[in-house]
């Protein structure tokens, strides 16, 4: 009896030394637990770029229409019938080309008197009808066998020298317009054709408040009246700045404060506040703090970063 009580307490004592012993190890895994974490630091994999000195140039885009100043009717110069009309619409014609042939009335009733002929009164009384300058037929208001009276519109003849595009310019905007100016005529097909600012006009529209300037284009194209191009005009310029591309720019939410990510070194990356000049699509002009050739600028993983944050560069790019 006596020897079942012994080993009964022999037993609970073994019981108790495994629990001693689980407990301790469960609280060491615990105490363990931060110190591996705070050894855990957050890396982002980060693409760098570096900056350019080179021209930048910041351009105005705005919207122009095609249009002939010029316009001039081709009247009857008698009351008759069109015999002939030797043009078509849209057709370019030169100085004294034959565009109509007509016959008075007077001579259309002989003709059709079926009495005999007196040579001495018959005549034929037909008139040509001659163009007096070069250009395009841009209406056609009669054709063969109309009647017309003297005075009547035939035809109306666009003058081709006065081909302009006239651009419309908001008045906030009129300082950076002027005359004598270059600019390039984007087209809705993307070909760009070379232009002059030649003149204003010295209304506005009064529902849009904009302002007209004339815009004349050497090249030898044929374009058509009431063709919508777009104009880039260039707003500020410089021959040599320092550039970043526009992914490299950080701001705020209300961006008042700008900021840049320039490696430190290979690990880590420290918070650079800038002033920014000229933007073009592509790139950002800096005008402060002088930055060097070698240092290398964060372009893609930037954002969110805080100062001195830790990197890793992905040279895949």
């Amino acid at each position: 009896m006596h020897f079942y009580l012994k080993h009964k307490n022999t037993g609970g004592q073994l019981w108790l030394a495994l629990f001693v012993l689980l407990l301790s190890a469960c609280h060491g895994k615990q105490e363990q637990a931060p110190e591996e974490e705070a050894t855990v630091a957050t890396i982002t994999p980060v693409s760098v770029d570096s900056i350019q000195c080179g021209p930048i140039a910041d351009y105005l885009e705005l919207n122009a229409t095609s249009s002939f100043l010029k316009k001039n009717s081709v009247k009857s110069p008698a009351s008759g019938y069109i015999q002939q009309v030797e043009v078509s619409l849209g057709e370019p014609v030169t100085r004294n080309k034959q565009l109509f042939l007509i016959q008075t009335k007077e001579a259309a009733a002989l003709e059709n008197n079926p009495m005999p002929k007196d040579s001495a009164f018959y005549f034929s009384g037909r008139i040509p009808v001659r163009s007096f300058q070069d250009g395009i037929i841009s209406v056609l208001s009669r054709h063969a066998g109309d009647f017309v009276q003297e005075g009547d519109e035939l035809c109306t003849i666009s003058d081709k020298s006065s081909f302009v595009f006239l651009l419309e310019v908001p008045f906030e905007l009129r300082r950076f317009i002027h005359e004598g100016a270059a600019c390039d005529i984007i087209l809705p097909d993307k070909q760009s054709l070379p232009g002059t600012i030649t003149s204003r006009l010295p209304s506005m529209d009064a529902a849009s408040q904009t302002e007209s300037f004339l815009i004349k284009t050497a090249s030898g194209i044929a374009l058509p009246e009431n063709l919508i191009a777009r104009i880039r005009i260039v707003r500020d310029k410089k021959d040599k700045a320092t550039t970043l591309p526009k992914a490299a720019i950080l701001s705020n939410e209300v961006q008042t404060e700008f900021w840049i990510m320039k490696l430190l070194n290979d690990s880590v990356a420290i918070k650079v506040p800038v002033k920014k000049g000229i933007e073009t699509s592509e790139r950002t002009e800096i005008l402060s703090p002088s930055l060097q050739a070698t240092d290398r600028i964060l372009i893609s993983g930037n954002y969110g970063l805080a100062d001195t944050a830790k990197i890793v560069i992905n040279h895949q790019e």
